[in-house]
C-alpha cells in the first residue's frame, strides 16, 4: 500500500500524543502532564514530523528527533524515526510503513544513508528494518531512561 506523507498537523499530534502501547512498548508513549508542550515540539517544522495521508495510521521524523541521547551519532547520516498506532503494531505491516518512510525520506532529503535507533527489547521493529536492508553497527545505554538501544544504518537505497 503507497504512502503520501504530509507535515503533522495539531488534530494529528493530538491523537499520536494520547495513543498508548502495551508495556514494554509503553517506553514509545508521549502521553504526559506537558501535553501542550509535546504537541509544540510535534508541530515545530524543524523537528519534521510528518503523517501519511489518509486514515491516521502511522507517523515520522526525519533529523535529531530520531537519536537517543548517549548514541554515536558522528557518521553522517539522516535520522528517521517511525510511530505505528497501538493497535495495528504486530499485524506484519511494519515492512510497508518502513519501505514508505525510506522512500519518503530519500525522495525528499536525498541522503547517502539512513540511520534509525530501536530499542534493544523491540525485536520485530529491528527485523523489519534489517528486511529493508538496515545491518546495527552499534548498541548503548540511553542516557535518560538507561534502557538499552540499538543504531542500524542502510548506506545506499
Amino acid at each position: 500500500m503507497p504512502f503520501t506523507f504530509r507535515p503533522l498537523d495539531e488534530n494529528s499530534a493530538r491523537t499520536i500524543i494520547n495513543w498508548q502501547y502495551e508495556p514494554p512498548y509503553d517506553l514509545y508513549n508521549l502521553a504526559s502532564p506537558n501535553a501542550e508542550d509535546i504537541l509544540r515540539y510535534l508541530l515545530d517544522p524543524q523537528n519534521a514530523f510528518y503523517r501519511q495521508e489518509g486514515d491516521l495510521e502511522a507517523y515520522c521524523s526525519i533529523g535529531p528527533d530520531g537519536q537517543v541521547p548517549g548514541g554515536d551519532y558522528s557518521t553522517p547520516a539522516l535520522d528517521i524515526g517511525l510511530g505505528v498506532r497501538p493497535d495495528l503494531t504486530g499485524r506484519g505491516r511494519g515492512s510497508d510503513y518502513v519501505n514508505a518512510v525510506i522512500d519518503f525520506a530519500y525522495r525528499t532529503y536525498t541522503p547517502d544513508r539512513l540511520r534509525v535507533t530501536i530499542a534493544a527489547f523491540n525485536a520485530r521493529a529491528q527485523r523489519v528494518w534489517e528486511r529493508a536492508g538496515f545491518q546495527v553497527v552499534q548498541t548503548f545505554q540511553s542516557e535518560w531512561t538507561h534502557i538499552d538501544f540499538v543504531i542500524m544504518m542502510k548506506a545506499t537505497r
